[in-house]
């Protein structure tokens, strides 16, 4: 007989908030709330990380070496709730009539309970702005499941179904996130269940300044690949790549799956930036005056994905804004458009001239020249790294 608390494969993930260039800032440190802070330069090594100093300009001094922002949890939380808060929806088109219907029928079959009622908490997992999730099982069948809840308070019921319905509807791919076909309303919160992950998220093995092993990084890659291209092939746009929304179920990256959809939207859909751009915020919508907005794009996502594969392969964000003014996306932009290797980023060298071309492409500052995600595929075989014994300035030929 068939669990009916077993995931349920459909075709949409749910939405998950893990807790989650100029300086460099360790991945062990993280900012407390409320604090407004700058990130300062920081040498490989050296010990520090978000300081609230003002940090030097940005025209380094002649022959002084600049460096990147490290990943680190601090810039991934700012960088979270500027990215959650970041686009607003100007002209929203209309969403598929699969996912209609099927917020119609969810809103009309919510479960209302509170959750001690039929499950266990046992430890909470995650937390972020808009809510947080526990590890609970099911009081009689002992089922280990993830609960996202959502504050009433705080939340349309909306804006809750939506993000549950786009997560089911994807949720028979391989690489998104298991749903249990089960959505909660409680006297506080809206919740829905879905597969735990207890090996938690990418971010917590990335090492600051130096990234996580290469093979793990093409098994994140691949999966990646196959995950956002089915996401496309649904006309949606996940607009959310980073660190904190892939789950690991193995230490290796052998296993992963893609979380969180609340800020997944149909293709074509027009977005207005309204707040700080971050590292994987595309220039095409980083530098738009258009009030009309900007209409989404699977290049976006392909975008993001090329910031995340730099995070993982050297442990730095490539740049903290894809805006001229900051230093790293000006010196990026230049070795793009000229395309010679005395204009490779520094930190841009410990990579291949594959793994270079790789994310050359990912990252084209056009986003009608812009390589879909699928184009990493080509280069998985090929080695990304530079070997130990060659040196930090090989040439990386575009």
């Amino acid at each position: 007989m068939d669990n009916p608390f077993s995931p349920q494969r459909s075709s949409s993930p749910p939405t998950e908030r893990s807790p989650s260039a100029r300086g460099s800032v360790p991945l062990d440190q993280r900012l407390k709330k409320g604090r407004s802070v700058t990130l300062s330069p920081v040498m490989p090594g050296s010990p520090s990380g978000c300081s609230t100093q003002p940090g030097p300009s940005p025209e380094a001094e002649e022959g002084e070496a600049r460096l990147p922002t490290a990943v680190c949890p601090a810039l991934l939380e700012k960088s979270s709730a500027m990215a959650e808060n970041s686009a607003v929806t100007v002209a929203p088109t209309a969403a598929p009539t699969m996912l209609e219907e099927l917020l119609e029928i969810t809103a009309q079959s919510l479960v209302r309970t509170e959750v001690a009622e039929h499950y266990e908490v046992i430890r909470e997992l995650g937390r972020g702005k808009y809510g947080h999730v526990m590890l609970v099982t099911h009081r009689q069948r002992g089922t280990p499941m993830a609960l996202k809840l959502l504050p009433k308070a705080s939340t349309k019921l909306h804006t809750f179904l939506y993000e549950y319905c786009v997560a089911l509807s994807l949720a028979t791919h391989p690489a998104i996130i298991g749903m249990f076909g089960i959505a909660i309303e409680s006297s506080q919160y809206y919740g829905f269940l879905y597969e735990p992950a207890m090996h938690k998220d990418l971010i917590s093995i990335i090492k600051p300044r130096d990234g996580i092993p290469e093979p793990a990084a093409k098994h994140c890659a691949k999966q990646l690949v196959s995950a956002l291209e089915f996401i496309h092939s649904r006309g949606l746009v996940y607009r959310d790549v980073k660190p904190e929304n892939v789950l690991l179920f193995d230490p290796e990256c052998r296993r992963i799956k893609l979380t969180d959809f609340g800020l997944t939207r149909p293709k074509g859909t027009k977005l207005k930036l309204v707040a700080g751009v971050i590292p994987y915020t595309a220039p095409e919508l980083s530098n738009t005056t258009d009030a009309q907005g900007v209409p989404i794009d699977a290049s976006m996502d392909a975008w993001a994905f090329g910031v995340l594969l730099f995070c993982l392969l050297t442990g730095y964000f490539p740049w903290e804004q894809s805006l001229p003014n900051d230093p790293f996306f000006e010196d990026f932009m230049l070795w793009q458009e000229t395309g010679l290797e005395e204009n490779l980023p520094r930190h841009w060298k410990r990579l291949t001239a594959e793994a270079a071309l790789m994310l050359r492409s990912l990252l084209a500052l056009d986003p009608a020249k812009r390589g879909p995600v699928g184009g990493a595929l080509c280069y998985v075989d090929c080695p990304w790294r530079q070997d130990e014994g060659h040196s930090e300035e090989a040439a990386v030929k575009p």
